[in-house]
């Protein structure tokens, strides 16, 4: 039995999103108004006056908080498969998620140990 044909209604839906996007920039290209004042064009910074320059750098610790705020996100991503077949996988499924959480728990340690989290250094 030929598989490919059960995707054909993702395929159907992939194309309706895209033509969607695409369709909806299109109409509010030509439909949105088009007069470019001063005041339009100048940036909003929630209504505030701007002041300073825009590229002063973010100090590294933001980037470092950042990068460890999706590592340790994205790892809750992985215990949805486990939550949802915990009968089937067994003690063996439990011995994995145990070592995935103990690894993930070492990086926290390490990341707590060289000052990850304070911000004040």
């Amino acid at each position: 039995m030929d598989t490919s044909f059960d995707y054909i209604p993702i395929l159907i839906l992939f194309a309706l999103a895209a033509a969607f996007v695409v369709g909806t920039i299109i109409i509010t290209h030509y439909l949105g108004p088009k007069r470019k004042t001063k005041d339009k064009l100048e940036n909003f910074e929630s209504g505030i006056e701007q002041h300073g320059n825009a590229r002063q750098p973010f100090a590294v610790k933001y980037y470092l908080v950042a990068i460890l705020f999706v590592l340790f996100d994205v790892e809750v991503v992985f215990f949805y498969p486990y939550a949802v077949n915990f009968k089937e996988l067994g003690w063996e499924g439990f011995t994995a998620i145990g070592i995935f959480v103990g690894l993930f728990l070492i990086m926290y340690v390490y990341a707590r140990k060289k000052g990850a989290f304070e911000w004040e250094k």
